[in-house]
């Protein structure tokens, strides 16, 4: 971006300099804030007719981010939460030009003052136990490509991670020379945990390195999954094969596949199925990442048929038995019963 009125510069800085260095910011967290200023300049560019070189400081003011959000809802139709993150990545870069433009204090102030739309509670979408089944059966074992598929639907199923997650794991992350299995992996805010393997996965795994020729000990640092350039795989990849093999399993069986999938809905599917398998909610709160037990218990609201049964079970006849027989249902006789006597 070439300006003459230092946006560049400062761009350049918040992302170069102040996220990274003082910030202490993940390179996942960068480009997802790059992402979020490439959008919004887009916007600039195609709705206000304002051209990337010329986009200027006083054009990031709150009228500009205020039709950018409703635009991002409303036009383009991202969801609240994608809107609120857009939000987030422009509240950083205006608060760190709080500091470095105080001529400009009031127009930074009037867009940290927009607030986040509040999000409702969805059920989180998920696989059944036996619309994972079918998804994994879709795939050709046999196949060389297609083995690489089953392991990346796999582990991502068992581990529960997130798909960048999955992207970034790297084969020093597995350890499954020995038991226990388990495999490291870095969350959010490069937060590591380690989730164990269940011996199945692990299976595929082995038989997808024997058949790729992957050597563990001299292929440490090289990312686990790689495309045909051998460079690691992205999001976007990783989106297509889980929407190649769904497209198989529902022409299988639709009424097991949603008609809408995505990376998520795997993370979501496995913490279901642990919870409904009676797993403590604070071990699933572990084996996703979550920093808070609140952000897990959203599977716990989910799940009525597990709150349902769970409570026929603690729940005790604390009541009389009531007396019933022939005569006392009879709504007739009672009602000539009680007449008896009346004149």
């Amino acid at each position: 971006m070439t300006t003459t009125n230092n946006l560049a510069k400062y761009m350049t800085g918040f992302l170069g300099v102040y996220l990274p260095h003082e910030r202490n910011v993940s390179p996942n967290t960068i480009a997802a804030y790059r992402d979020s200023f490439v959008s919004f300049f887009s916007y600039l560019r195609d709705e206000k007719q304002i051209k990337i070189e010329k986009t200027a400081l006083l054009d990031i003011n709150r009228d500009n981010v205020i039709e950018y959000l409703r635009w991002l809802i409303e036009k383009q139709g991202n969801s609240i939460a994608t809107r609120n993150s857009r939000l987030a990545a422009i509240h950083s870069f205006v608060s760190y030009l709080q500091y470095e433009t105080i001529e400009h204090l009031e127009q930074w102030q009037k867009i940290m003052a927009i607030k986040n739309l509040k999000k409702e509670h969805q059920t989180p979408a998920y696989f059944t136990k036996e619309g994972i089944k079918l998804l994994m059966e879709q795939p050709d074992n046999s196949c060389y490509k297609e083995l690489r598929h089953l392991a990346i639907l796999a582990l991502m199923y068992d581990t529960g991670c997130r798909v960048q997650e999955l992207v970034d794991l790297t084969l020093e992350s597995l350890k499954i020379q020995c038991k226990p299995y388990s495999v490291r992996v870095y969350g959010k805010g490069r937060k590591v945990r380690i989730v164990p393997l269940s011996d199945h996965v692990v299976d595929i795994l082995k038989k997808y390195m024997d058949r790729h020729n992957i050597d563990y000990e001299l292929s440490m640092k090289k990312p686990i999954f790689c495309n045909s350039a051998r460079n690691k795989l992205t999001r976007a990849g990783i989106s297509y094969i889980l929407k190649k093999y769904a497209d198989m399993a529902r022409a299988c069986n639709s009424n097991i596949i949603p008609e809408i999938i995505s990376c998520h809905q795997l993370r979501h599917s496995r913490a279901m199925h642990l919870l409904q398998s009676g797993v403590n909610l604070i071990w699933i709160r572990d084996l996703l990442g979550h920093t808070s037990i609140q952000t897990t218990e959203v599977y716990a609201r989910a799940d009525s048929k597990q709150k349902r049964e769970a409570i026929e079970q603690a729940s005790e006849c604390l009541t009389p038995n009531l007396i019933t027989g022939e005569w006392i249902d009879n709504k007739n006789l009672i009602t000539w019963l009680k007449g008896l006597g009346k004149v």
